[in-house]
């Protein structure tokens, strides 16, 4: 073909303006519930503690526990390597960079728990640790030293079921006023509603935390939570439907992410004890299912938390971070990016895990990267949405601490802020090479 022969078209430009127009609707709605993922950093973990035993010391403590932990049970990179089965390769930095977190950052996100690990308490006993609960969440904010205050850090209430809901609203209100009186809401503010049965339910903790923005002047939207998922009903409701999918639209915006609660959830469905565990295919079902609910939404999923502590003689502390490695490194793998710790003894198998994943995938994720945006082809065709997640894998990397900005410059050849330019929404993904 010529370079100035006319390419012949059929349609008239006004079907074209008519398509459109007739999906004007849809590329709305499409915006507003699948906007993409809000590309700030993902905790890979959250810690529970009971609001009565929360105190200055607690993120601190946890370093200190876990880092005696490692001195004890795998004093050095050869002997954690032989528990956990790591290769000589990843060995030596994934130990440094155990040691290096724990005490620079033990805890990336800390929930202080007035729910299950806290109790029913009388009124005025719980209305000051609340208040309490906010002095020390607004003083770790201000005071900013290293290792001593988590990134992310907020409280889980009671539920909103009618015993208890009184008694969750108040909660809540004296934590949050207590946050304002001393100077505003943190950047790190997390909010955790368990026992969610019904989509109403999010609704309801929607519409308190829009009341409380109001009445403080704050920007709507300002205040957002997670949803915790532990009843069979948070699945699938009487009708057939996927009760969690209804959830996040209920959220109006405010849903930040979805947790599993690996115990709750397993007893509904009446799983023994025995055999309550986050890799039991009752726990596999419900998390692909908030999976596919929350994929696009911007909402996060984390998996639940073991119950075998790595607590008492060597041998045994082993057999409880094999199992938590093992763990973790399963939930990795299906894309479970966050899970729950439940003693400082989980924190060097957390990291561990985290670390050898990320640095196990740096190399291939990088050279494939590179490739992609050099339009070097190779062994692999990638799409943008492979990309992306190519991009995601070495920016949790970054964000964790298991990988360094120079070594994933060097490798890719891309700066943070190129990595990023992969991970915008739906409506700004096509770039070169689309299909």
């Amino acid at each position: 073909m010529g370079q100035h022969e006319k390419i012949a078209t059929s349609l008239p430009a006004a079907v074209t303006e008519a398509v459109g127009a007739s999906l004007a609707g849809v590329d709305a709605e499409l915006a507003r519930r699948y906007p993409g993922d809000p590309g700030t950093r993902q905790p890979v973990h959250t810690v529970y503690v009971p609001a009565d035993a929360y105190g200055a010391g607690t993120v601190r403590s946890w370093g200190d526990q876990a880092l005696a932990a490692l001195d004890e049970h795998a004093p050095d990179a050869a002997s954690l390597a032989r528990v956990l089965g790591l290769s000589d390769e990843l060995a030596g930095p994934v130990y440094e960079r155990v040691r290096d977190k724990l005490v620079r950052e033990p805890v990336e996100d800390l929930r202080i728990d007035f729910e299950d690990g806290y109790g029913p308490r009388p009124d005025d006993e719980e209305d000051e640790a609340a208040a309490r609960a906010a002095r020390l969440v607004h003083e770790a904010y201000a005071a900013g030293a290293p290792g001593t205050s988590a990134p992310y850090t907020g409280i889980r209430v009671k539920c909103l079921e009618a015993a208890v809901r009184e008694r969750s609203v108040r909660t809540l209100d004296i934590f949050l006023s207590g946050l304002m009186a001393a100077g505003g809401l943190p950047d790190g503010l997390v909010l955790t509603l368990p026992k969610v049965t019904y989509a109403e339910q999010v609704a309801a903790m929607a519409r308190l935390a829009g009341e409380f923005e109001k009445a403080y002047g704050l920007e709507p939207g300002r205040i957002g939570f997670e949803i915790q998922i532990e009843t069979s009903q948070a699945i699938l409701a009487a009708d057939g439907t996927a009760t969690v999918a209804r959830m996040i639209g209920a959220a109006d915006g405010r849903a930040t992410g979805l947790h599993y609660g690996t115990f709750d959830y397993s007893a509904c469905v009446g799983v023994s004890a025995a055999y309550q565990a986050s890799d039991h295919p009752a726990a596999d079902h419900a998390k692909a299912v908030m999976q596919v609910a929350a994929a696009g939404t911007g909402v996060r999923v984390s998996d639940g938390s073991t119950n075998v502590l790595p607590v008492g003689p060597t041998s045994q502390v082993h057999e409880a971070w094999r199992l938590h490695y093992g763990l973790t490194r399963r939930a990795l793998a299906r894309a479970y990016y966050q899970g729950w710790d439940m003693h400082p003894g989980h924190l060097p198998t957390r990291y561990a895990a985290v670390y050898a994943f990320y640095r196990e995938g740096l190399a291939p994720a990088a050279a494939r990267l590179a490739a992609y945006v050099a339009r070097a082809g190779g062994a692999v065709m990638d799409e943008p949405a492979t990309a992306r997640a190519l991009s995601g894998h070495l920016l949790r990397g970054l964000d964790c601490g298991a990988l360094d900005h120079d070594e994933v410059t060097r490798l890719t050849g891309l700066t943070r802020a190129d990595l990023e330019g992969f991970t915008l929404p739906r409506a700004q993904d096509a770039g070169p090479g689309g299909r």
